[in-house]
């Protein structure tokens, strides 16, 4: 596998801040969180990507990290992966067949834990999840709202690949399943800025907070 990294260069207009500021009188929507209300979920990070993307792999440290930060702080760190499903006759004429069958598949086989990229450090104590659509948060996609809501999460910390597809996918149904949502600007990753740019200006003006790394690690311990 590839060891070369590379960053986005992220950005939100200030505009948007400004809008934001405007309306409710700060930059950010969420500016305290309970740690042991918060899951960190990442999104995709198997070799199918990671092994395609520079961009991929530069966020693995930053994923890392916010992953034990998280888990010591009493939080919940869930690993979601794509499962298999037929592609559908749609998929099929929108994608082509042999790449229709190619991201259906991208997932891997096996069990969960075994399908993540090596470079991640998981802990038996996390969750493992299995989504069949873009989103876990699709209806009949994963158990994976319920595990949360079993566990009286209320706020989410979203990482992972593909920024504009299925990060932001979940993004969007978690945010209007009513979860506060947190999109981690440096830990997400897509093909090229302007896309990840994209959905950073649409979440952060339609369906969640966006900030780096390092000012998620410090809401996580100001927390404790």
């Amino acid at each position: 596998m590839p060891t070369d990294r590379a960053d986005h260069a992220w950005s939100i207009d200030e505009r948007e801040y400004e809008r934001h500021e405007a309306r409710r009188g700060r930059r950010h929507a969420y500016e305290q969180v309970d740690p042991r209300r918060t899951a960190l979920v990442v999104v995709d990070l198997v070799p199918f990507f990671v092994r395609e993307s520079a961009y991929v792999r530069g966020i693995v440290p930053r994923v890392n990290t916010l992953a034990a930060a998280v888990r010591s702080a009493g939080g919940v760190v869930a690993w979601v992966v794509p499962g298999y499903a037929t592609p559908t006759a749609k998929d099929r004429e929108f994608f082509g067949e042999e790449v229709a069958e190619r991201y259906a598949r991208s997932g891997g086989d096996g069990l969960v834990s075994a399908r993540l990229s090596e470079d991640l450090a998981v802990d038996d104590g996390d969750l493992f999840v299995e989504k069949t659509a873009r989103s876990a948060w699709s209806p009949g996609s994963s158990d994976l709202p319920a595990r949360l809501a079993e566990r009286e999460i209320d706020t989410l910390v979203v990482t992972g690949t593909v920024t504009n597809v299925c990060v932001e996918h979940t993004v969007r149904d978690a945010s209007a399943a009513g979860l506060r949502v947190i999109l981690v600007a440096d830990a997400c990753a897509a093909t090229r800025d302007q896309d990840h740019n994209a959905t950073l200006h649409v979440v952060y003006r339609s369906y969640g907070d966006v900030r780096p790394t390092a000012e998620v690690l410090e809401l996580i311990t100001e927390g404790t």
